[in-house]
């Protein structure tokens, strides 16, 4: 029997987007177990703390059907991408773009992590049009701003960042 096809959807995921769950949704297409790898990234200064981003993850997933739940993992990981995906006994890297500009950064990070470990595959799974031009920094400037982020976030996350700005 084959082994068991691990993925990594890694990110800061500061705050989980529409368009960061519609690759979770086209991954579990590609992968029979996914980690969704939320990164401490303090050098990002990330507006929720790890574990609130954990909890949101898990509250976007929370509709998924009990079968697709089951073949998620939530692994937060801090340190080099490449080291995480092989702790997790991953071997493919999945990686979502939304323009051009994301490609060129996405393709230097995926040419070395090839080098440091050539048997970890990056997949590259382009935003649909409905997605591309959604970021988490953008919607977070959106939200800080009174601005209604409800068509680019989950009802939940929307909630979150209603009250995240409410407390100043």
């Amino acid at each position: 029997m084959a082994s068991e096809r691990v993925g990594v959807y890694p990110g800061t995921f500061d705050p989980i987007t529409s368009g960061h769950m519609e690759v979770v949704r086209r991954s579990l297409r590609l992968v029979d177990k996914l980690v969704i790898g939320p990164a401490t990234n303090i050098g990002k200064g990330p507006l929720f703390s790890l574990q609130e981003r954990i909890d949101i993850i898990k509250d976007d997933i929370e509709d998924f059907s009990a079968a697709d739940k089951a073949r998620i993992q939530i692994a937060p990981f801090d340190g080099l991408l490449i080291h995480f995906a092989r702790e997790v006994g991953a071997s493919v890297i999945i990686r979502g773009l939304r323009a051009v500009s994301d490609f060129e950064y996405e393709i230097q990070m995926a040419n070395m992590n090839a080098r440091m470990e050539p048997n970890i595959e990056t997949i590259f799974l382009m935003a649909s049009d409905r997605h591309q031009f959604i970021a988490s920094s953008l919607v977070k400037d959106i939200a800080r701003l009174g601005g209604d982020t409800s068509q680019f976030v989950s009802k939940k996350v929307f909630q979150r960042l209603k009250d995240k700005f409410k407390k100043g």
